[in-house]
C-alpha cells in the first residue's frame, strides 16, 4: 500500500475570523439600516426641518441610545472591513500593525467625537 495524502496542505492563519466577521458585518449593517429608517421616518413625518426639529429628535433618550448603538456599530463595521483589507493586502507585519493601530485610533476618535456631538444636543 502506498501512503497518499489527498488535497493540498493549507496554512490557516486567523482561523475563526470568517464566520464571526461575516456575522458582525451583517448585524452592524442591519442596525445602521434600522437607524436610518427611524431617522428618515422622523424627518419625513416630523414637520418643518430646522435646528429645533433636529435637536428635538435627538433629545429623546431612546433616540440617543439608538444613535449611540449606531455609532458603535459603524465603528465596528468599519474596523472589520479595514482590518480585512490590511490583512489581505499588506504583507509586512510591522507595516500592517502600524496601519491597524492607526485605524483603531482613528475610529475610536471619530466615535468619541460623534458621541460628544450627540450629547451636546
Amino acid at each position: 500500500m502506498s501512503n497518499q495524502n489527498f488535497g493540498s496542505k493549507r496554512l490557516v492563519v486567523g482561523a475563526h475570523y470568517g464566520l464571526r466577521d461575516w456575522l458582525s458585518q451583517r448585524i452592524t449593517a442591519a442596525l445602521m439600516a434600522a437607524f436610518t429608517l427611524v431617522l428618515l421616518l422622523q424627518l419625513i413625518f416630523g414637520g418643518k426641518l430646522g435646528y429645533e426639529r433636529w435637536a428635538g429628535i435627538f433629545s429623546q433618550q431612546w433616540m440617543k441610545v439608538l444613535a449611540f448603538v449606531t455609532i458603535v456599530s459603524l465603528a465596528l463595521h468599519a474596523w472589520v472591513g479595514m482590518r480585512d483589507i490590511w490583512m489581505d493586502y499588506i504583507k509586512p507585519v510591522g507595516v500592517r500593525l502600524v496601519l491597524q493601530v492607526l485605524s483603531i485610533a482613528w475610529l475610536v476618535g471619530c466615535a468619541g467625537w460623534a458621541v460628544q456631538v450627540l450629547w451636546r444636543l
